[in-house]
């Protein structure tokens, strides 16, 4: 995938011999970071860059990072926070940050989970009830939660998607997809749709927004 380097960082990250510095590694990379030592500091920069998506690297900091994530948080309730921390370091599950990183990683693994809050044109996105599909980053979000789909499988919900409250029958389904007119077994469509309430269910095994239609298809409810 092609990374956004339009993607603006605030950079939340102190100095220590052990710990390379991400912020000067997405420098190189081309991406416009501002750094701030500490988390007043990154406060006062918050409103003035406006950033996609906050880094708050707590090991370089040596801290938890919970405090932090909890000003940021109170500070603006929608720019992303992605906290990074030690190893051994124990997060609570309501840690105000959309994503916890634990050393060690490499800074192409940060960049891939940043490019999830890449600024995007609407025209890539599809909405429907609580599902928003990016078709350009191939990101469904459902439920609080964030999934990168396979280009099938994003075929697959945008079909759904374009024919809310409509039954899709198996076949037409099949043939876009799979770009073919062959639909003598068409079993790894039913495969791919169970991946598919893996992404967006929150039982899978129950769903209720990807029903099967018995003969015919599936139609999505949302």
């Amino acid at each position: 995938m092609k990374h956004d380097r339009s993607l603006v960082i605030l950079s939340v990250e102190g100095s220590r011999g052990d710990h390379n510095s991400f912020t000067e590694d997405l420098r190189q990379k081309g991406y416009e970071v501002f750094k701030a030592s500490s988390g007043s500091k990154g406060l006062k920069l918050l409103d003035e860059v406006h950033p996609n998506v906050v880094v708050v690297d707590a090991a370089s900091l040596r801290t938890s990072g919970v405090r932090i994530c909890q000003s940021f948080r109170k500070a603006d309730s929608e720019t992303p926070i992605i906290l990074i921390v030690e190893n051994d370091i124990s997060i609570p599950d309501d840690i105000d940050a959309n994503l916890t990183l634990h050393l060690p990683f490499t800074v192409q693994k940060l960049i891939n989970r940043m490019c999830a809050y890449q600024p995007t044109d609407d025209k890539y996105m599809l909405r429907v009830g609580p599902i928003a599909l990016n078709l350009q980053t191939q990101l469904v979000t459902s439920n609080g939660a964030q999934t990168r789909l396979t280009p099938r499988l994003v075929k697959i919900l945008e079909m759904l998607i374009e024919h809310q409250g409509e039954v899709v029958q198996r076949d037409p389904l099949f043939k876009t997809v799979w770009e073919t007119e062959y639909t003598g077994d068409t079993r790894t469509l039913d495969v791919h749709i169970s991946w598919l309430r893996q992404a967006v269910e929150e039982d899978p095994k129950h769903p209720r927004f990807i029903k099967t239609v018995r003969g015919v298809g599936y139609k999505l409810d949302a």
